[in-house]
């Protein structure tokens, strides 16, 4: 077992950059996703700008302005002396959830007529989307558990540790 890199905290999400999109959104949708899929919890410490430069391979500002969009949208706060954490999800009506979704929603429909793909299409992908978070907030998720394995297993021997 590697002693060093167990007691190391690997950053819960990956960040595998796609061309055309700014990393600084691949960046800020991995941590929300995270935090939607319950690999983030309410409380938990947030890396700190310059850790999550360096695991994710990004510039320090952009880093800085991932944890600033991030807060600004109350996934995480601040709190002196402590650090940045994980906020507790907001306590607002299903309605008022609903209504933040609108303008994805729209662009999900606009995208899914575009490529012509029907509406039945698009439920069944969204809930098998559903499905595949909901397994991975329970810890039923085998891939998440396998890919983290490897990640560890992959730090350890790129820093020599065994």
């Amino acid at each position: 077992m590697c002693t060093r890199c167990s007691s190391t905290r690997v950053i819960p999400f990956r960040l595998i950059p796609r061309p055309g999109v700014p990393i600084y959104e691949q960046a800020v949708y991995a941590a929300t996703r995270a935090i939607v899929a319950g690999q983030l919890r309410a409380g938990d410490p947030f890396p700190s700008v310059r850790t999550l430069s360096r695991e994710l391979k990004i510039n320090p500002n952009t880093a800085h302005k991932v944890i600033g969009k991030l807060i600004a949208d109350g996934l995480l706060e601040s709190r002196p002396g402590i650090g940045t954490v994980v906020a507790a999800p907001p306590g607002a009506t299903a309605a008022e959830r609903t209504e933040l979704l609108n303008r994805q929603i729209e662009e999900l429909v606009v995208e899914a007529k575009r490529l012509s793909v029907g509406l039945e299409e698009v439920t069944a992908a969204i809930a098998r989307h559903w499905e595949r978070l909901s397994m991975a907030v329970e810890g039923r998720d085998p891939m998440k558990r396998e890919g983290a394995a490897i990640e560890v297993r992959q730090r350890c021997e790129r820093s020599g540790s065994h």
